[in-house]
């Protein structure tokens, strides 16, 4: 038996989510008034299409029934993005700084899903409110839109719980305190003050305050956006220190963030997935910091191979220095960085810590079982044995994901690019990184790539900021079913 979908609710909630995003536009709008640059008359068309769109919708959703279900959250959740990246596209489009309706739809879905991709092939050419857009849907998409939305919705009355678990990233949530919109404010207010924090350290540090603010955002939110063609290779080593101990701490579940500052660091140390991650970073930093010294007999080395390190693992993208031309055992670590991701509950992309430690023990449990069939061997994780079901879902994940990663190259291939690069580009879209290897390599800019590919592309993107369930499930008939 099927429950009728409430698509009234479904309207008023995008109505208002839509009405957060049109709120933000005002931000360049206001940007661009006050730098007086050309585009201004776009902003205005784009902001004023965007609130009279989300006023429609709000009103097509009138007098429903206060009713979020499973199927509701998960359409809601999977469509905002589309949603915001429509709207988000119109001032790429309507100033001309991106003409080609595709590519203002890349631009725009690379920003919202924290990608950080980019088609502009002269980012300082672009004006203002332009490069500040682009920071901004970082920003915005880097927490989630649901996260921010679900400590807004109860104002008008509406839950946020299937919301926030069909976007919340992760093997599973944590609730910082019984009602869910407050564990989403204690997120947003730990967000905003991250991004405070970096923005007056990096303009303390040299960076002008325009560029501070941009890579503020852009480094919490693990997007990486630059307003430099040249990502960040050109500021100071202060800079760099600065970019890169808010990328390491972006990529640590904000709940064991909130845990450090309320004075309660146990949570973070004890928590077996930070570990991983942790460790990962500085081991893999290590390693690429041994060889650059070893190859180039400078000491900067340590701080260019940490840099790539955090920056690939938490799925941020920021260079410090063009990998690609490194030794080629390098930068295939480097490549190989792109598969594992940030911890959960973190802006990060990837497949998070937390599914890779798990897979991990689980296949060295299954190991033991070989050896001692009748021995009873419990995968255990942060002391707590756990369900088959988690397990389950572990490796449900990861065959979903590379069967996504194959899928994309053919496709790719089969645009005409070449198989590594392919392959790279794939792997890049999926876990939210950004940068590749080949031709696209550590620039990031994918201006060149043909649009059948460019579609596809931000369709992975979607599918991994997403961790592929709340897509996959759209297509699941039992999901329809009461």
């Amino acid at each position: 038996m099927t429950r009728t979908f409430n698509w009234r609710i479904v309207f008023k909630t995008m109505g208002i989510l839509t009405m957060l995003e049109a709120f933000f536009m005002l931000i360049p709008t206001a940007v661009a008034w006050w730098y007086h640059e050309a585009d201004f008359g776009a902003w205005i068309v784009s902001s004023a299409i965007t609130w009279l769109t989300c006023w429609w919708m709000i009103a097509a959703g009138r007098r429903a029934e206060k009713r979020v279900g499973e199927r509701e959250g998960y359409v809601i959740v999977a469509a905002v993005w589309v949603v915001y990246s429509l709207f988000g596209l119109l001032p790429y489009w309507f100033s001309g700084a991106l003409p080609n309706i595709t590519d203002a739809w890349y631009e725009t879905m690379a920003g919202f899903t924290t990608t950080g991709s980019t088609v502009f092939t002269d980012v300082t050419a672009q004006t203002h409110s332009i490069l500040l857009w682009r920071a901004l849907s970082q920003w915005i998409g880097g927490m989630g839109i649901i996260v921010l939305s679900v400590a807004i919705l109860p104002m008008f009355g509406l839950g946020g719980m299937q919301l926030y678990s069909a976007e919340v990233t992760g093997v599973s949530y944590e609730k910082l305190s019984p009602r869910i919109a407050d564990t989403a404010k204690h997120m947003w207010l730990t967000y905003i003050g991250l991004t405070i924090a970096e923005g007056l350290l990096l303009w303390l540090f040299g960076m002008g305050k325009f560029d501070a603010v941009c890579h503020a955002m852009a480094t919490i939110s693990t997007g990486g956006f630059a307003t430099h063609n040249d990502s960040v290779i050109g500021y100071s080593p202060a800079i760099q220190w600065t970019i890169m101990g808010f990328m390491l701490l972006s990529g640590i579940n904000f709940t064991q963030l909130i845990y450090l500052f309320r004075g309660k660091p146990q949570r973070l140390l004890h928590d077996e997935e930070t570990r991983w991650y942790v460790g990962s970073c500085l081991a893999a930093g290590i390693v690429l910091a041994a060889g650059l010294l070893w190859y180039t007999k400078m000491w900067s080395s340590i701080r260019i191979g940490l840099f790539t390190s955090i920056a690939t693992i938490t799925s941020t993208g920021f260079v410090a220095a063009d990998y690609m031309i490194w030794p080629s055992i390098l930068w295939v670590i480097v490549f190989f960085l792109m598969f594992t991701g940030g911890a959960s509950g973190s802006t990060a992309g990837g497949m998070k810590w937390v599914r890779i430690a798990i897979f991990a023990k689980a296949a060295h449990a299954e190991i033991k079982r070989r050896i001692h069939p009748n021995a009873v061997i419990p995968v255990r994780f942060n002391g707590h044995t756990l369900r088959e079901q988690t397990t389950s879902n572990v490796v449900a994940f990861m065959f979903f994901y590379i069967m996504i990663i194959v899928a994309a190259t053919l496709w790719f291939c089969g645009c005409g690019i070449g198989f590594d690069e392919a392959f790279g580009i794939a792997v890049s879209m999926i876990g939210n990184v950004g940068v590749s290897i080949g031709q696209w390599g550590s620039s990031g800019c994918y201006a060149a790539m043909p649009d059948a590919a460019k579609w596809v592309a931000t369709f992975v993107m979607l599918i991994g900021r997403l961790e592929i369930f709340t897509v996959l499930l759209l297509f699941s008939r039992s999901l329809w079913k009461k």
